[in-house]
């Protein structure tokens, strides 16, 4: 393959048919690319753009972003998944605030120490916004490159990682570096796609080896598939004479980390002998429709139980920094679980049939 010649090709079909008006790409600062590269990450560009434009209203700068609290940060991500991202991206901010007197470093080693920013995003933001050479190795570059060259193996696996670290640094040219980048996502996304590729519209199709064999969609090489586990649970809705329910923040790692939740049991057996400890002891119960979170590593099956009770407050579970009573009607700006939105929806729906 001519390294050379690939290149032009890629950037000569980005001059033609290449995004070039994303809201990241607009006025462009290390800023936005930085959180658009972070919100891409495992999300589809249709569904961050209106993330990224509330994001960029609430957070215009690296300062604002850092000095506002985690929880309307994770608030502006909910529904985007993947929470660790938002929360590396707040503490990053601050980083940037306390050691870059706010301004985004320019340095490779300086943005690759930053929290939640890999080689790729490190090369990503740098090669975009100042055009240094840097080379890039997302999904959509995988896939295009593990197709040209029928590169065989599981790309989370070090030794192909490498290999197309190795083919992505002598295919990126030092010239133009910022086009053929942006060309790269693009193809990726829009011609080398996972499934049905536009191979008749692709530049590199000419000496792409899987376009040959007729066997494109057999790479990238999927990771070997293990059965996902299933995990159970109960969440109490405590809903008080109010109308607000009680909400509890998980801890800041592990899953739905720092977000607000229910509280969780094994068994309702258990959820409802926890009303006998904070005392309630007049109450209703209505059992919610059992529904499945899916996470990368397992499947979570959640039994959620609504739970009126009488007593304006609970003097032992209120006026603790991880609890909360959540109004419905007039929301609180915090970082809510898909799943505590998803139950909040089931509630709505018997609250308004009543």
């Amino acid at each position: 393959m001519s390294e050379l010649h690939f290149s032009q090709r890629i950037n000569d079909w980005h001059q033609q048919h290449g995004r070039k008006t994303l809201p990241w790409q607009l006025d462009k600062s290390l800023y936005k690319t930085w959180v658009s590269e972070v919100m891409l990450q495992q999300t589809q560009v249709a569904t961050v753009i209106p993330y990224f434009n509330k994001f960029m209203r609430s957070f215009p700068s690296i300062s604002y972003l850092a000095n506002a609290p985690i929880d309307e940060v994770l608030h502006h991500w909910t529904g985007l998944g993947y929470y660790a991202r938002a929360r590396n991206l707040h503490k990053a901010a601050q980083i940037i605030r306390d050691q870059f007197d706010g301004q985004f470093p320019e340095q490779f080693d300086d943005v690759i120490a930053l929290p939640g920013i890999g080689r790729s995003t490190a090369g990503a933001v740098l090669s975009l916004t100042l055009n240094k050479h840097f080379s890039i190795l997302d999904g959509n570059v995988k896939r295009v490159l593990t197709r040209h060259q029928k590169i065989e193996g599981w790309t989370g696996e070090k030794k192909v990682e490498n290999r197309l670290w190795a083919l992505a640094d002598a295919v990126t040219p030092a010239k133009d570096t910022n086009i053929f980048n942006q060309a790269m996502m693009d193809m990726g996304a829009m011609i080398c796609t996972r499934s049905k590729p536009k191979c008749d519209q692709c530049p590199v199709a000419d000496d792409c080896l899987a376009l040959a064999d007729d066997c494109m969609t057999a790479y990238p090489t999927p990771k070997a598939k293990k059965k996902i586990p299933v995990k159970t649970a109960v969440m109490l809705v405590l809903k008080n004479k109010a109308g607000r329910i009680q909400l509890i923040q998980r801890p800041p790692v592990g899953i739905w980390g720092g977000l607000w939740c229910f509280p969780e049991f094994p068994d309702s057996e258990t959820a409802l002998a926890h009303l006998i400890e904070l005392g309630i002891d007049n109450y209703q119960t209505t059992e919610l429709a059992t529904f499945r979170h899916t996470f990368s590593h397992y499947h979570f099956d959640i039994s959620p139980i609504l739970v009126d009770f009488t007593q304006q407050e609970l003097n032992q579970v209120m006026e603790q920094n991880d609890q909360l009573w959540y109004n419905l009607q007039q929301p609180q700006k915090i970082g809510l679980a898909a799943a505590t939105k998803k139950i909040f929806s089931a509630v709505n729906k018997i609250t308004h049939k009543e």
